[in-house]
């Protein structure tokens, strides 16, 4: 595990990577961008038996770059008024370009969960330099519930730098008692972190506004996952449909039963991950696919 501080477009980027536990030629790096009220060490939390996303991508020869994102962890906070998914996608762009100087690889998967779900995409609508195949998210949608838990959370009469009762995020982060187990909900606290309030103000707007312009512009195919019991995002088939409509390239949005919000954190969260990975690979292998018949 290497850890980086990296200046990029007028940030400055918190970056680990973690090496794979055995070597297979070819896979791409995934880059793994956390959500709202986390940070990275988001995906080093195991949620049952077959460990985090880090240990089952690290066992499967896959490489992950993990991101601390603008204001979390030792990453700089950027100015509230700055502070949209685009402009955290234009720092965040530059800052794995750097990485990737330092870690070359064939391709980058984007990881992304929740509203490093939405900023994944905002990276991928800019078509970056470096050679990007894929886009994997969980925890976004096309839909807010009217009156729901993200409404709920954008609406407090608060600024800056928050840090939210722990109850409350199990609230909304964790599905029915059975689909998780107390030992990942006690990990899951130690990747909680203070949180730029004005995330939380501009997540439920962000499908609304910003989904349709980003996914038109999106060149590399995209797999989103919702949790059954997503407290945030309609996760219902009709919202699921609304969500593939608006890409012109391959995309699938399927939905994992016996999960909240943050599916890694789950009984069945290996299954996420897992998916993931088979995503990410298949991207790769359709772009050299591509390659040798041009």
């Amino acid at each position: 595990m290497e850890r980086r501080l990296i200046a990029a477009n007028g940030g400055s980027v918190a970056v680990c990577h973690h090496a794979p536990a055995i070597q297979v030629p070819g896979l791409p790096l995934l880059a793994a961008l956390h959500g709202g009220t986390y940070t990275s060490e988001y995906f080093g939390v195991a949620g049952g038996p077959s460990g985090s996303f880090l240990d089952i991508a690290a066992r499967n020869g896959f490489a992950v770059l993990t991101i601390d994102r603008p204001g979390y962890g030792e990453s700089a906070l950027l100015p509230e008024e700055e502070n949209t998914f685009a402009r955290q996608a234009e720092i965040l762009d530059g800052a794995i370009a750097a990485a990737l100087e330092e870690w070359p690889t064939a391709g980058v998967v984007l990881v992304g969960h929740s509203i490093g779900g939405m900023i994944s995409l905002e990276i991928a609508a800019r078509h970056p330099r470096w050679s990007l195949a894929g886009v994997a998210t969980s925890g976004n949608g096309a839909r807010i519930p009217a009156g729901g838990a993200a409404e709920a959370l954008g609406s407090l009469p608060l600024s800056g730098v928050v840090d939210l009762p722990v109850s409350e995020r199990d609230g909304v982060m964790f599905g029915p008692a059975g689909t998780y187990t107390e030992a990942a909900r006690d990990a899951a606290h130690r990747s909680y972190a203070p949180t730029p309030f004005v995330e939380l103000v501009r997540a439920p707007v962000w499908a609304r506004e910003r989904l349709g312009p980003v996914a038109a512009a999106i060149e590399v195919p995209v797999l989103t996952v919702l949790g059954a019991h997503d407290a945030l995002w309609d996760s219902s088939a009709e919202a699921r449909a609304d969500y593939e409509s608006r890409f012109s390239v391959p995309v699938s949005a399927p939905v994992l039963p016996g999960t909240g919000h943050s599916i890694d954190h789950h009984l069945t969260g290996a299954a996420l991950d897992l998916m993931q990975l088979g995503f990410a690979q298949g991207c790769l292998a359709l772009r050299i696919q591509a390659a040798l018949v041009a």
